[in-house]
């Protein structure tokens, strides 16, 4: 799949998807348009292979995007829409509520965004008794019929945070948890850019991304599908997540350096690891390397 940040407004989702990807998230779609931080807010870090983001949910709204989501009709390809609050928002949960309320009928799924680094305070959401409030808003406005509901987490989370977040998700019943989004740690960088305010994703992101996705693994008990991101940029890598429990996989800064082809290419790759390794479907593969 293709993770959010890409097609922020549901502009490109067709072409997107003809690239090879599996499924499209779109965002994150905030309630109210709004440009987002200043420029320059990206940044290419060549020398690792990473990408440096301070975006700040730049988007058009959630209206814009119903509107294009709604053109779309009974076209082919899976569709979840990752959702934000506004930056000046003075209920946060309302906003939430609010993009559930809007983007649930067009949604395959619908992802609670609470982890990126670039919305003062909103990591805070992540904390126990902020986290249940939140997801309770979510799901009554998107109805007992709606689309399910994921949660994207950070990477830089501690024990403790793991541990009540797996056990909310399951008193949730959320759908899936997204493991995880870009990091605010720095690693030993190379390049020259390494010191930018922002998220951290791409190349230095896999291993930190991989040890999450193994700790929510074990704190679910594989009892809810968790979706591996970070650092994604060949088959290999795909491999080792699902092996470690991932149900599905998403990238994003890896097609920066592999290019527009890295959809299909892994596609194949992972029948051919598939059959390497003596499996008949992904889905027996799913958490062999992390029993339960």
């Amino acid at each position: 799949g293709l993770a959010a940040g890409l097609d922020k407004n549901g502009r490109c989702i067709d072409g997107l998807g003809a690239m090879g990807f599996g499924f499209i998230e779109v965002g994150t779609v905030t309630p109210r348009p709004q440009p987002g931080n200043p420029k320059p807010r990206l940044f290419r870090l060549a020398e690792d292979r990473a990408v440096i983001n301070r975006m700040g949910f730049n988007n058009q709204g959630a209206e814009a995007a119903c509107a294009r989501l709604a053109t779309r009709g009974s076209r082919a390809g899976v569709v979840g829409v990752n959702l934000g609050a506004n930056k000046d928002a003075t209920d946060r949960i309302a906003d939430y509520a609010r993009g559930a309320e809007l983007l649930g009928r067009y949604a395959a799924y619908l992802v609670v965004n609470v982890s990126s680094p670039n919305t003062p305070g909103l990591r805070a959401l992540q904390d126990e008794g902020a986290l249940a409030a939140l997801l309770d808003g979510v799901l009554a406005a998107r109805g007992e019929n709606g689309p399910p509901v994921f949660l994207k987490v950070a990477p830089d989370l501690e024990p403790a945070d793991i541990s009540a977040i797996a056990r909310i998700a399951q008193e949730k019943r959320l759908g899936a948890l997204i493991v995880s989004n870009t990091t605010i740690t720095r690693p030993a960088l190379k390049s020259a850019r390494a010191g930018e305010a922002g998220g951290l994703s791409g190349a230095p992101l896999r291993d930190l991304a991989q040890a999450r996705l193994i700790d929510f693994r074990r704190a679910t008990g594989g009892e809810i599908p968790l979706v591996g991101v970070g650092g994604i940029a060949s088959a290999e890598h795909a491999w080792a997540r699902i092996r470690a429990g991932a149900s599905l996989v998403q990238l994003y800064s890896a097609l920066v350096y592999e290019g527009p082809g890295l959809a299909r290419a892994i596609t194949c790759g992972l029948e051919q690891l598939m059959k390497r390794d003596g499996f008949a479907t992904l889905a027996e593969a799913v958490g062999v390397d992390v029993p339960c």
